[in-house]
Order: structure tokens, then C-alpha cells, then sequence
């Protein structure tokens, strides 16, 4: 089984809740399968070292016809995107090109949805 994680930026457990929280669920998709994460942005120094722990990286370009080509060739079972804002920029082109794998929005950073009491 492929597993895809598509990301706003490289993973930074030590610099954001959520690059700990996004790593988490990388490792946990290790136990089902292989895992690709593909960002478009630039890696910082904060960047975790996802190819150490067998998880295979793509750097990707934004509004592009290449991540077609890209998704089409993996040919993953799950894509997992990690904000709202990347399933808008990627989902139609995964849907499209992979329209059996299982698409899966991360929500952590819905933050509206907190109860205020």
C-alpha cells in the first residue's frame, strides 16, 4: 500500500504543534505501507528528516501540470492532505489522475471548530 502526505510546508516538529502532530501520523501510516510526503515549499533547518526514517520525499512545484504526471506515476492508495487550503490545490488533480485512493483531509488547524464555553 502507497501512502501519500501532500504538505503546506516540510514537517517541524520543534518549531509548531502541528509538524509534531502531522509526524505522528506519518509514522503511524508507516505501519500499512509505503510513505511519500511531497511539499512544494522550501526545506528550513527546522525541516525533519523524513528520509531517515524510510519515508520518501518529493519536492513538488504548485499550479502544476508536473504533479499530475507526479501522482499518476505513484499511484498511491491514500493521500492524505494536510491543511484545507493544499486538498484545494491538489485534491482535483489527485481525483483526476487517482480516482480509487482514499482522500484524506487532515483538520487539525480547524480551529473554529473548538468549543468557547
Amino acid at each position: 500500500m502507497k501512502i501519500l502526505f501532500i504538505g503546506l510546508v516540510w514537517p517541524e516538529p520543534q518549531s509548531s504543534a502541528a509538524g509534531w502532530r502531522i509526524l505522528q501520523l506519518v509514522e503511524a501510516f508507516t505501519q500499512i505501507g509505503e510513505v511519500h510526503f511531497a511539499c512544494a515549499a522550501a526545506k528550513s533547518k527546522y525541516s525533519f528528516p523524513l528520509a531517515e526514517r524510510g519515508i520518501k520525499e518529493h519536492a513538488i512545484v504548485l499550479n502544476d501540470a508536473s504533479f499530475d504526471a507526479f501522482v499518476e506515476g505513484l499511484q498511491p492508495d491514500i493521500v492524505v492532505f494536510d491543511r484545507f487550503m493544499v486538498e484545494e490545490q491538489y485534491g482535483w488533480r489527485v481525483a483526476e489522475k487517482c480516482p480509487k485512493a482514499l482522500r484524506i483531509l487532515d483538520t487539525e488547524d480547524l480551529h473554529f471548530l473548538r468549543l468557547v464555553t
